[in-house]
């Protein structure tokens, strides 16, 4: 029998050898567990001379367990593990009951995640918010209003996204303003935020039952390719993306195109034609790659979700529209949002008049007026 390795002078942990089984090139789940069900254990893996593993596996591929593979992998193993410990970091071995399970779906999820927070990855609902890093106020009031309706009906509900600037960093602060649980996955290691200006956003997230969460190991650097490769951990834990800006490239597009593979379901906000930042949207509709969303209700609706009405906390103030505001109502509920000069030609009201209505309308929070003139129901 072959001596034990160097590495074996001293017993490692069992979170030890899981990192390192994470850190060889090529490793996936699927692997994974192919690893853990034909081997005794994992120190039995590591330990086995390489000749003997590709035996078990029925693997021609040699170098994935050379020697020195899988003895870098475990001294950089043990020096996660020391970091992780002093830091009070959870990972999360594919194998963990904590682990997202939506994640178990997708072939190339991650074998073991670092996290820092405790939310519950796998509550009821999970949604996902996606976007352009030049977020419009279009975009920015449509997370506002839809996650506040949202936190109103839906009960278990955390969103996730990717904490970086515009729609994602948005998502995230108006998920904490309606104490919606929230999860950053970032493309980097935990010993850094990126972009730094995010760090006190990323530390409200997991005081209020949100969590950062990543596949790398502490030191690993932001790195661009990096970016590409979290968005389908973001696709993956999620029921639904909602992509709610974005031009016709970017981060966002990529996300959604890996969730419809991933058979998530897949909304995308609905803009103007001429809207570069709403370009990318409409074309996920028109090519039938996206549901157009427009409301919470509407995404409740799509997904089968039941509204649960928060009965003695909230009470619906009923307001009484007079004629002429229940005719503008109405139509807005009909064309979902309109131009000011449109819609007095399409209402037969002069202009000075529907300007003053609309203005009392919109203090009693039954409209909402948009830059250029737009205006649609509250």
């Amino acid at each position: 029998m072959n001596p034990a390795p160097p590495n074996f002078t001293r017993k490692n942990s069992e979170l030890v050898l899981r990192i390192a089984l994470s850190r060889l090139k090529g490793m996936t789940i699927g692997f994974a567990g192919m690893i853990e069900s034909r081997f005794a254990s994992l120190s039995e893996f590591f330990e086995s001379d390489t000749r003997t593993i590709a035996a078990i596996l029925g693997s021609q591929s040699l170098k994935m367990f050379d020697r020195d593979v899988r003895d870098e992998a475990l001294r950089t193993a043990r020096a996660e593990e020391e970091w992780i410990t002093v830091n009070k970091v959870r990972p999360l071995y594919f194998t963990d009951a904590a682990y997202p399970q939506r994640l178990l779906d997708c072939p190339d999820a991650p074998v073991i995640l670092y996290t820092i927070g405790n939310t519950d990855f796998n509550t009821r609902h999970v949604i996902g918010i996606v976007g352009t890093r030049h977020a419009t106020v279009y975009g920015l009031s449509f997370i506002s209003r839809f996650l506040k309706e949202l936190s109103a009906s839906i009960p278990d509900l955390i969103t996730v996204s990717g904490l970086a600037y515009g729609i994602d960093i948005a998502a995230h602060r108006d998920s904490l303003t309606n104490n919606i649980p929230t999860v950053g996955v970032v493309a980097h290691g935990l010993s850094t935020i990126y972009p730094a200006s995010h760090r006190k956003d990323a530390a409200n997230m997991v005081r209020n039952n949100g969590a950062i969460i990543t596949e790398y190991i502490h030191d690993a650097p932001v790195h661009r390719g990096n970016f590409l490769t979290r968005n389908r951990i973001i696709a993956g834990m999620c029921d639904a993306i909602i992509v709610v800006e974005s031009a016709t490239k970017g981060g966002a597009l990529l996300t959604a195109r890996i969730a419809g593979d991933y058979n998530r379901d897949v909304f995308a906000v609905p803009g103007r034609i001429n809207d570069i930042y709403s370009a990318g949207c409409n074309e996920l509709i028109i090519k039938n790659r996206a549901a157009m969303l427009m409301s919470a209700s509407g995404l409740c609706d799509a997904m089968g979700w039941t509204p649960v009405k928060n009965e003695g906390i909230q009470h619906e103030i009923v307001i009484e529209l007079s004629d002429e505001e229940q005719k503008i109502a109405d139509y807005l509920t009909r064309h979902g949002e309109s131009f000011l000069n449109k819609m007095s030609v399409d209402l037969n009201i002069v202009t000075h008049r529907l300007i003053q209505t609309l203005g009392e309308m919109e203090f009693n929070g039954v409209v909402i007026s948009h830059p250029g003139g737009k205006y649609s129901l509250a």
